[in-house]
């Protein structure tokens, strides 16, 4: 026997290799379907790009073509510096972070209420704040647009920023099921040690739910930041729009800017992009801490 053979159970067997390069071809077919499916849904952001750095005669080249000639950096500069994109881009930013800073505060305290007291009916309360989310925004909508005209809200940002401040159901089920992956015992003894509800929610509960807060602020910052419904509903003058309805008018009544368009549409995107791999890291935890507790 040579002094360099194998045992013989450390030999790979028949099944052991056909196991290997089972799993092998398994994880190379998920590599090749994730890449497909990451191409699919990338690809219109790539010719958005394309788009936005091409000449206006570029643009009706056909063969189209993906890599400009030239390059119109200027684009950008086009865009941004357009009469109206500055004063679209300040109403978006006061909008988004009035309205997620107001979903965050309230949706926190209800959900620290449900999560943390105990209060005669709260379990039926609770469930009754989860059923308006089978309640679509169609419905309400004639109602509440005649109630902010009543109030004079029309053409101002308050009918897309107060309703925040009271809260949403989503947020509030996802935040009540992290705070109730806290154990109860810190409660108890911040309470023992002379602290009211009002510390242990903001010294205690708060820091250490950043992973839902954060997934909150990202949530609400990236649907705010995009909404087109609620500002195309209630607001009406050119100078109280937002990014998402003030990118129609560089769509004219002969002709359509498309490369500006689209290099407006780039930078309107880039915060996005930003915010989701800022705080992608605690979207799984978060996610995952919500479930792990039920009723």
């Amino acid at each position: 026997m040579s002094a360099f053979a194998y045992p013989s159970a450390a030999r790979p067997t028949r099944q052991t290799v056909w196991e290997y390069a089972r799993q092998t071809m398994s994880r190379v077919m998920a590599y090749l379907v994730t890449t497909a499916l990451a191409a699919l849904f990338v690809t219109p952001f790539l010719w958005m790009v394309s788009t936005s750095l091409k000449s206006q005669p570029d643009l009706v080249q056909i063969p189209p073509r993906w890599i400009p000639d030239p390059i119109m950096w200027e684009n950008y500069s086009r865009a941004w510096t357009a009469e109206p994109f500055n004063r679209f881009l300040a109403n978006t930013i006061v909008y988004t972070v009035l309205a997620t800073t107001g979903l965050l505060v309230s949706s926190s305290l209800v959900a620290y209420a449900f999560a943390r007291l105990e209060f005669p009916g709260r379990k039926p309360l609770f469930i009754l704040v989860l059923s308006t989310v089978m309640l679509p925004s169609q419905v309400t909508l004639i109602p509440q647009y005649i109630l902010f005209r009543e109030l004079g809200w029309l053409d101002t940002l308050k009918p897309l920023v107060v309703p925040a401040f009271f809260g949403s159901a989503i947020y509030i089920f996802l935040m009540r099921q992290f705070f109730m992956t806290i154990p109860m015992e810190l409660d108890e003894s911040a309470l023992m040690d002379g602290a009211n509800r009002w510390d242990i929610f903001a010294r205690i509960i708060m820091p250490l739910s950043k992973p839902i807060v954060v997934t909150i602020i990202a949530f609400s910052f990236v649907s705010h930041w995009n909404d087109f419904f609620g500002p195309l509903i209630y607001l009406n003058r050119p100078d109280s729009m937002t990014l998402a309805v003030g990118l129609l008018l560089f769509k004219g009544d002969v002709d359509t800017l498309f490369h500006l368009l689209m290099a407006a549409s780039v930078i309107v995107l880039v915060p996005v992009i930003v915010v989701f791999f800022v705080a992608q890291r605690y979207f799984v935890s978060s996610i995952t801490m919500t479930g792990l507790r039920e009723g």
